[in-house]
């Protein structure tokens, strides 16, 4: 296996800490740039065919897998003839993975709902979204200990995805004391605000501090951040669609408002079937703590809402995809 990604992408340590053989290809989009962009983004787009077409000839792939955005597109143009899986994260696909579609033999998608954006109903899978395998190991006993909480009691997670998110971070601190008398909370901030909330820790007294989980970013111990919490507070990324489901995790889903509709479909896609809550970016900091309260003391709404969020589950969907990427790579 090679996985190819972009230049400066932050993909490359996540792949390489894996043990996965890793190299980059230039790529940018042309979709929604300026005028003074466009030529420039033109130019890396060719050079990325180039260099996709020099790393096919070397290793000879049976299959292409694809999970969209720009960096696949001089690779699906340059293997055009090679057997090709598209896998669809968010329900709602975007630009480049609707052009991407028209290379793939088969699509796979998360959920039955992304079908009514494609135009090839025979070639699409339902598979699930893929988990990390590592996820099953955790409990919520075995989590908190980990994590040196008290199993006994509640647990708030708040992150806003890998880079972070500073409208939930900021809304997190505003009533971070309030919060923790309420509840105990594992905070990923992400590296661009960890500075500030590494003041904010330091700011709270021994008890509280006893009660708050600060991190810039989770490795392997995410899957005891899951599995320790009773509701989630976070954006509603293409993740959410598979872990929320897999620990059962009431969410309170605060869409990214600054791109395209994909984390507001997701979300509303949980929250229509009862598992989430949709709540505003611009809304958030006036309602974290009157939704938090009302869901914590209210445990039969609580677990109406596990309930539910574990009804989306969809297990081994890894092992669907791969089962598609062998029968594609037997074409060869």
């Amino acid at each position: 296996m090679l996985w190819v990604g972009g230049e400066g992408g932050m993909e490359a340590e996540l792949v390489q800490r894996e043990g996965v053989p890793y190299t980059a290809i230039p790529a940018a989009g042309v979709h929604g740039v300026g005028l003074r962009t466009l030529p420039t983004n033109l130019v890396k787009l060719t050079r990325g065919v180039l260099a996709s077409r020099k790393i096919l000839r070397k290793f000879k792939p049976d299959v292409l897998f694809f999970t969209g955005g720009y960096v696949a597109s001089p690779m699906a143009f340059a293997g055009w003839r090679i057997p090709s899986v598209l896998y669809v994260p968010d329900i709602e696909p975007g630009l480049a993975l609707k052009a991407l579609a028209w290379f793939a033999d088969k699509i796979t998608v998360t959920t039955p709902t992304s079908s009514a954006y494609f135009s090839h109903p025979e070639r699409i899978v339902t598979t699930g979204y893929p988990l990390r395998s590592d996820l099953d190991q955790w409990e919520k006993a075995t989590a908190c200990e980990k994590l040196g909480l008290k199993a006994d009691e509640p647990v708030l997670l708040v992150f806003g995805g890998s880079k972070g998110a500073r409208s939930i971070n900021n809304a997190l601190l505003a009533h971070l004391p309030e919060l923790l008398e309420r509840t105990q909370i594992v905070h990923l901030s992400g590296k661009l605000d960890w500075e500030t909330v590494k003041a904010a820790q330091n700011a709270l007294d021994p008890k509280q501090v006893e009660r708050y989980r600060a991190f810039d970013y989770l490795h392997e111990e995410m899957g005891a951040a899951l599995a320790s919490a009773d509701l989630v507070i976070s954006r509603a990324g293409a993740s959410s669609l598979g872990e929320f489901p897999f620990f059962g995790l009431p969410a309170l889903l605060v869409p990214y408002p600054y791109a395209w509709r994909y984390q507001k479909v997701n979300a509303e896609y949980m929250s229509e079937r009862g598992a989430a809550m949709l709540v505003k970016d611009e809304d958030l900091n006036a309602q974290i703590l009157p939704l938090v309260d009302d869901l914590l003391q209210n445990s039969q709404k609580l677990d109406d809402m596990r309930a539910a969020m574990k009804a989306l589950a969809t297990p081994q969907a890894a092992e669907k995809i791969a089962a598609e990427l062998l029968a594609s790579a037997r074409k060869r």
